[in-house]
């Protein structure tokens, strides 16, 4: 699916259907068949300013995971099937950015130290990157010490020469933006110990005087 941004064509894609907002997007997929434990996670919202005084506010609400494990009786295959919505706004109204959501995923790591938050913080770093694709789960083997980043979005467009090109953010202008994403899958395979997951996004904002990075973490929980 395409969407029109300005002069350029580009489309969110994710797992199952894809729900646009005006000040924002909207994505849903399908969840899990069933679930057996139910986490709610804490909201917040982060004020940052940056080096040209700049206000930022990321408010992340309404973050929900729903655990179960696999469709198989292994242990070494468990789901969770994640929902939130981040806000962005920022105090000048002629700022633009990209936004850049998903979820690091550890195999007996603590995520805890993975990162803080803040203008300029360090950006996730993992083992790979893996982006949802337009499937039901995406699924990967995770081994001791292994962190993945799971990114939310899929966002085509198309570059100079008229092909597609895809990347896991997405931009906004007039100084706020929003993402809202709705049973998300992930599938974890082949972790024998425990395995935690832990929210994040990244909000590159630019004003006429600076670019800086804005980095927000949500709570880390375990997967089993």
């Amino acid at each position: 699916m395409k969407l029109s941004s300005n002069s350029a064509r580009r489309g969110v894609r994710m797992a199952g259907a894809v729900a646009v907002a005006t000040a924002g997007i909207g994505l849903l997929s399908q969840g899990a068949a069933s679930a057996d434990t139910f986490v709610k996670l804490p909201g917040q919202t982060d004020v940052q300013t940056l080096s040209d005084g700049t206000k930022v506010t990321v408010t992340r609400s309404g973050e929900t995971a729903t655990l179960s494990p696999g469709m198989s009786s292994t242990p070494l295959l468990r789901n969770a099937t994640v929902s939130g919505k981040y806000q962005v706004k920022v105090s000048d109204k002629k700022a633009k950015g990209k936004i850049q959501a998903g979820y690091l995923v550890g195999c007996q790591v603590n995520l805890l130290s993975a990162g803080e938050s803040g203008a300029d913080a360090a950006t996730p770093t993992s083992s790979g990157d893996i982006t949802l694709k337009p499937t039901s789960t995406t699924s990967i083997s995770l081994g001791p010490g292994q962190v993945y980043s799971y990114y939310l979005t899929d966002v085509e467009s198309a570059d100079a020469f008229g092909a597609d090109s895809h990347a896991s953010k997405f931009s906004f202008s007039g100084g706020e933006g929003s993402f809202t994403y709705i049973n998300s899958t992930i599938q974890i395979n082949g972790c024998a110990g425990y395995a935690q997951a832990r929210s994040f996004a990244t909000i590159k904002v630019s004003t006429s005087s600076t670019d800086q990075v804005v980095t927000v973490w949500g709570k880390p929980f375990s997967i089993g």
